[in-house]
Formats: C-alpha cells, structure tokens, sequence
C-alpha cells in the first residue's frame, strides 16, 4: 500500500498515431495524465526530444502509449492503444 505523502507518478510519453507532437508528463496513481512536479505537460516534435526532455529531468524510463485517433472518435477507449516500457 502507498503512502498518501509520497504520490504515485509514472513518467508518460504521450503520442496520438499521425500526430505530428509528443506529450511528455505522468500518470498518477488515478490514472490521470500531468505534467511532471504537477506543471504542465511537454508538447515536443519528436521521440528524442521527448526522451532528452525527462533526462534532464533525471528520468531514465518512461511508458510510452501509442493511441488511435480513431478509436477515440469512436468512443473506444483503450481498444487502439499501444503501452511499451521503454529505457533510455
């Protein structure tokens, strides 16, 4: 069980399938996507900028998700979804 002073985050890399951007953040521990230290997300162009972006902020693996633009437009949630653990 966590503690309620230490909060959950898991460094993201956000990306939408023909997107020409990355977001670049954390999900918490309800699942909500944040920015990291709770600011706001990073708009990068490319998976390098993303990964140098949470090395300078002493991150050294994220979860990267690939989403459908069209399952969202459909209402399907998660179905089009892509999650890898990546290390760099």
């Amino acid at each position: 069980m966590q503690s309620n002073s230490t909060p959950y985050l898991r460094p993201t890399i956000l990306a939408i399938a023909d997107s020409r951007h990355y977001l670049v953040g954390a999900v918490d521990a309800d699942d909500n996507f944040i920015g990291l230290e709770q600011a706001t997300a990073e708009v990068v162009d490319s998976l390098v900028a993303a990964k140098a972006y949470l090395r300078r902020n002493n991150v050294s693996s994220a979860l990267l998700e690939i989403q459908s633009a069209y399952d969202e437009m459909c209402g399907q949630s998660s179905s089009g979804r892509y999650r890898e653990q990546i290390s760099f």
